[in-house]
């Protein structure tokens, strides 16, 4: 029986890589003159996903990161001006207009009358919670919570916190890596909504997920019809 739902925020409520992949490239236009945008491109994503040890997830540790990838690419050449940019392309990213999914509202509606809610992100505090009070969709979930990562021990962590069983627990994002996966290995329930664009940090290879199972839908939409026949 399906005690708990828990729905992922990025990606899977609003769109997000979307702005982090106009900022990279934004980043290859601004060193355009003097490096390749593939090196670039590269060059950032390595970087970023070695920073998340030392910074998290989030706009603040991105532009740390491209910042550092500047630094790196130009031999510490770039100049102060550049830099400013690189700050600035941040702080467009944090005034993004947030574009809620089709449906995503009417979908947490209908689910909230029937089940307790979750919503589960990870990222920068300060970030999520703007987000989340933006997106005018915390009413709908009975708790919130703002992780470092997410990871079988953080979601037993949560589990334990508010009295649910794993095997009671149904997970909803667009992260197999995230959101998909540890919520399997430890015996919940997921569905899988794959987003368009997919962070390289979060990209596993096929032969990893082959012996998993776990239900996917193509938009939020589905959901609750989907959550039924589950039930």
């Amino acid at each position: 029986m399906i005690e708990l739902i828990a729905f992922d925020a990025d990606d899977t409520l609003w769109h997000n890589e979307p702005f982090y992949q106009e900022s990279k490239e934004k980043l290859k236009s601004l060193l355009s003159s003097s490096l390749d945008p593939d090196l670039v491109a590269e060059t950032l994503d390595r970087i970023e996903i070695r920073n998340i040890e030392f910074f998290g997830y989030g706009i603040k540790s991105f532009v740390l990161s491209m910042i550092e990838a500047s630094i790196q690419l130009t031999d510490g050449q770039i100049k102060g001006s550049e830099i400013e940019k690189i700050i600035g392309f941040a702080k467009e990213m944090l005034q993004f207009n947030l574009q809620l999914f089709d449906g995503v509202e009417a979908v947490l509606a209908e689910m909230s009358s029937t089940y307790k809610l979750m919503l589960i992100t990870k990222g920068d505090q300060f970030e999520q919670e703007r987000k989340i009070a933006r997106s005018g969709l915390g009413a709908y979930f009975k708790y919130i919570e703002i992780v470092g990562e997410k990871s079988p021990t953080s979601y037993l962590r949560l589990l334990e916190k508010y009295g649910f069983s794993p095997e009671g627990f149904l997970m909803i994002g667009n992260s197999l890596k995230s959101d998909i996966l540890p919520v399997l290995d430890i015996g919940g329930q997921a569905i899988y909504i794959p987003y368009h664009s997919t962070w390289a940090h979060e990209y596993l290879e096929a032969e990893v997920v082959a012996h998993y199972h776990y239900d996917e839908v193509e938009r939020i939409g589905w959901i609750p019809e989907v959550v039924r026949r589950m039930a």
